[in-house]
């Protein structure tokens, strides 16, 4: 993941078994336990060139976050966490109540997209919401569009999984001042 820029933690995880010649992947580190090992490498091998991508990526997410404020923009995901690699991309949840208020947005301001679909989970319930995604200076940024009942609960990306942290406007400009 740290030199490969893989970001599916599922894809790299059983990459690194099939390298490694095991074929049980139960017994794979789990996600928690790989963003600390990349925290650590990170650390020992890039620490000045990670701090300045972690940077970049928070200034970009911050100016796309003010841009579609009427949406109510979180930014989420590994450059929120600081554990973004070389091909990360921005991950902002917005939440509104026309999904189709955001397209028409990215079309009045002429801004080219593509679109997609993405899969949460509301506790055991899943929930498919629509993603809008942009490119801003070569870097992707994935618009995932909620509803605003959305906000009361906490989403995760499987049944299982942690809850997905986010941040509002101001929480990424105080990271940006902490560095």
């Amino acid at each position: 993941m740290a030199e490969d820029g893989i970001e599916d933690y599922a894809l790299a995880k059983r990459k690194a078994a099939r390298q490694v010649g095991i074929p049980d992947t139960r017994e794979l580190p789990t996600n928690e336990e790989v963003d600390e090992a990349l925290r650590a490498y990170r650390q020992i091998y890039h620490q000045e060139e990670h701090r300045a991508r972690i940077r970049a990526l928070r200034t970009t997410a911050l100016r796309a976050m003010r841009e579609l404020a009427q949406f109510n923009p979180y930014l989420t995901g590994s450059v929120l966490s600081g554990n973004a690699g070389k091909y990360a991309d921005i991950n902002l949840q917005l939440f509104t109540d026309s999904p189709k208020a955001v397209e028409l947005y990215l079309i009045d301001q002429d801004i080219p997209y593509r679109t997609a679909q993405s899969r949460l989970y509301r506790g055991a319930d899943p929930l498919t919401a629509p993603v809008y995604v942009v490119t801003d200076g070569g870097t992707e940024i994935e618009l995932t569009v909620l509803s605003p009942r959305e906000l009361r609960g906490s989403l995760r990306t499987s049944v299982d999984g942690k809850s997905i942290e986010r941040a509002k406007t101001a929480a990424v400009e105080q990271l940006l001042a902490e560095t």
